[in-house]
């Protein structure tokens, strides 16, 4: 049994090609060579499906899940065979019955004109092929170039743990060449795309091997990838005037606008941060009104169809919101924001990036309260930029109340931050509650953070240890007890320093009446010559 499964979106998309191409006594022949089980070793490489076919000599077939025309037998028949019919049932196969799609397609393929065959069909192979063997033209429009870089690297697929890497430095080694000598308007947006084209490869890696066994590896892989893409278009934005290249080439930017809002606006899970893409570059045109006015009605016209996905809502309100961020409309860009089903704190790091180097501390407290609901659920790494960005515009505020504020009412995640400033701003009995709070032990505390505090006043460290002490032994194992006496001669040692025996005496005798059924622990107080 074939256990080969395209995507549901690819096979639609066969399911409407056969018709087209097909005639139906063949389509009728491939399934039954497909019901008498010829079809054998079906492999899905890159785009296309490979598959071994038994007939009167055994026969190899490639069907294309993007251009089903290129699609290709080894047999000797000048059309679409049977063996590319077989084929494609045994991939419908996991999806339904065979028998009853054949019907189906036999009957739309009587109600149109017969296919293309013959020299029509050589003729078309034949273009597809020069095309593919083409060279990109200065002149041409980015989706060209886009069809260019295809054909380079068409059929490559993950085979292995380092392909992602293969793929990443076999194009920027060798696309960047064929753009040598263009004029240098067109030769950086040609790179530009490039880099563009690697994205949504990526992407499409990353959503082609997420059912494979190296899923994690591929993932990870995709990832390191597709961070290193952004960053080289964040590089060549910010080493462009994008202005002054729009100017030079008005018709390729209108078009890779367009085609960068294609892949951006879809909302879809991707290793690569499309909607930070998508605004960061829109943020630099800032010379083209007409440009943005007719992005804007492509939004709005996006924003009323019915139906849509939260996840693409949410895409598209926040592309929105942007412009309405770079007319200068606070107001109206946040109440835009309010509508998202699942606000990510990540994707509005971009405005506190823009407005810390800007020094526009005012505005990052504006997005820095804004974010606050959200950031809760924000993962790790976002946690913490979050609460760096807090800390930077704290120190240009006149109070850092609404800081302390913040930090206390993300505890416990804000602790090591918290915790830090505390320190930094001598703050030490609120540092002790602090970890009075949080039980946590002086032994699991840095030296240097205690050294301070009782430096300072080593009063305050007295119901830390007590606590730390106290937790141990209820723990009522003979290595707890050993870190109580541990911590009690810490203990002992400041009493003695603060000059208060008495107290000290007064205390390790209560405590050894409190626990004196606890012979381990009576045992361990003696060796310490604390009690008789």
């Amino acid at each position: 049994m074939l256990k080969l499964q395209i995507p549901k979106n690819r096979m639609n998309y066969l399911i409407k090609q056969i018709p087209l191409h097909f005639d139906a006594v063949v389509l009728e022949q491939g399934w039954e060579y497909y019901h008498k089980g010829r079809v054998t070793e079906v492999d899905l490489k890159g785009m296309n499906v490979q598959a071994t076919v038994a007939g009167k000599k055994i026969l190899n077939t490639m069907l294309n899940l993007e251009n089903f025309a290129t699609s290709e037998c080894s047999c000797s028949y000048d059309g679409f065979c049977k063996h590319i019919g077989a084929t494609f049932f045994s991939l419908y196969a996991p999806y339904g019955r065979p028998e009853l799609l054949l019907q189906q397609l036999k009957q739309q393929i009587h109600t149109r004109k017969k296919p293309a065959r013959g020299a029509a069909l050589i003729q078309e192979r034949k273009a597809a092929a020069a095309a593919q063997a083409n060279v990109p033209l200065e002149e041409a429009m980015p989706v060209d170039w886009h069809r260019f870089f295809e054909g380079k690297f068409h059929g490559f697929s993950i085979s292995h743990q380092h392909s992602i890497e293969t793929f990443y430095d076999s194009a920027l080694e060798s696309l960047p060449g064929y753009a040598a000598n263009w004029r240098s308007s067109t030769r950086e947006l040609y790179m530009f795309h490039i880099v563009l084209f690697m994205m949504r490869k990526i992407e499409q890696f990353y959503q082609e091997t997420k059912s494979s066994y190296l899923s994690y590896y591929h993932e990870n892989g995709c990832k390191i990838a597709a961070k290193n893409c952004e960053d080289k278009l964040v590089e060549f934005v910010e080493r462009t005037d994008v202005n002054i290249s729009f100017e030079a080439e008005p018709k390729h930017w209108l078009s890779t606008m367009k085609m960068l809002g294609e892949f951006a606006l879809q909302g879809k899970d991707s290793p690569i941060d499309w909607l930070f893409v998508y605004r960061f570059i829109w943020w630099k045109l800032t010379n083209h009104s007409a440009a943005q006015k007719e992005e804007i009605q492509r939004l709005e016209a996006l924003l009323t169809k019915k139906d849509l996905l939260a996840r693409k809502k949410d895409t598209l309100l926040a592309a929105r919101a942007h412009f309405d961020i770079m007319q200068g409309d606070m107001d109206r860009a946040f109440e835009r924001l309010g509508q998202l089903t699942h606000p990510n704190a990540k994707d509005y790091f971009l405005y506190l990036n823009y407005y810390s180097n800007d020094k526009q501390w005012n505005n990052m407290l504006v997005w820095l309260r804004w974010l606050f609901t959200s950031i809760r659920n924000a993962n790790h790494d976002d946690f913490r930029t979050f609460c760096q960005y807090w800390l930077d515009t704290t120190k240009h505020l006149e109070s850092d109340s609404e800081w302390v504020q913040v930090m206390e009412s993300l505890l416990p995640r804000s602790y090591y931050y918290y915790t830090a400033y505390l320190l930094q701003t001598k703050r030490y009995r609120q540092w002790v509650d602090l970890q009075l709070a949080n039980r946590i032990s002086p032994l699991s505390l840095y030296g240097t953070e205690l050294k301070a505090i009782e430096e300072h006043d080593s009063a305050l460290l007295l119901p830390l240890y007590h606590q730390a002490a106290e937790r141990a032994v209820l723990e009522k194992n003979r290595a707890s007890y050993k870190t109580a006496v541990r911590l009690l001669k810490k203990l002992h040692g400041i009493y003695k320093q603060l000059g208060q025996d008495d107290r000290w005496e007064h205390y390790v005798y209560r405590l050894a009446d409190k626990f004196s059924r606890l012979r381990a622990f009576q045992e361990e107080l003696k060796k310490g010559k604390w009690i008789r």
